[in-house]
């Protein structure tokens, strides 16, 4: 097959996935992943860097739409509603495909160069949403405070998804989740 076949992307990225969990990240070469999609090494270079960057292709896309969601929200909504509606928005995006979702997931956290490139990608996420804020008017710390404390939420959200599969879905732990945080906040410290 040529590299001018139809989703060469989707495939490789697929093709990737399904080696890492069989054979692990580290045994898995590229040559591996463009034979198994039925395309060249050069092909797989023209879609990703390396073979890590399969794991975080979606990245810019997800920014996107938690910049659009924070954009879209109401004028009266507060910051963390902006966020929150963001966040169902990403969690929204990561339901389309809950297995391909764990298996990435099992993937990065089993590396510990993967985990940290996770922790920078959420960290970029956080900033988006902090800029995003900031267009609304939002003053800097108050921004930066509601974007961090949503990715803190959606991390939470996130883990017990990945950890309980077929409970609930992901938005409603989310929502769950920013509600716990109301809850947690509202509280007063015994006398």
């Amino acid at each position: 097959m040529g590299r001018w076949e139809p989703n060469a992307r989707g495939r490789l990225a697929q093709a990737a996935l399904g080696l890492y969990a069989e054979q692990g990240f580290d045994q898995t070469t590229v040559a591996q992943i463009a034979a198994r999609a039925g395309l060249t090494e050069r092909t797989f270079f023209r879609h990703f860097a390396d073979k890590r960057e399969v794991l975080f292709y979606g990245t810019e896309i997800m920014r996107e739409q938690l910049v659009r969601a924070v954009a879209d929200a109401p004028a009266s909504a507060t910051p963390m509603e902006a966020v929150s509606a963001a966040l169902e928005t990403m969690g929204a995006l990561l339901q389309e495909n809950p297995e391909r979702v764990r298996m990435r997931d099992a993937v990065v956290s089993a590396h510990a160069d993967l985990r940290e490139r996770e922790l920078i990608k959420l960290a970029g996420l956080a900033a988006a949403m902090t800029d995003a804020l900031g267009d609304r008017g939002i003053p800097a710390p108050a921004a930066s405070l509601a974007a961090e404390t949503g990715i803190a939420v959606f991390k939470v959200a996130f883990a017990h998804w990945i950890n309980e599969p077929g409970q609930q879905d992901l938005l409603a732990i989310l929502r769950t989740s920013m509600e716990e945080l109301r809850t947690v906040l509202a509280q007063r410290a015994p006398a």
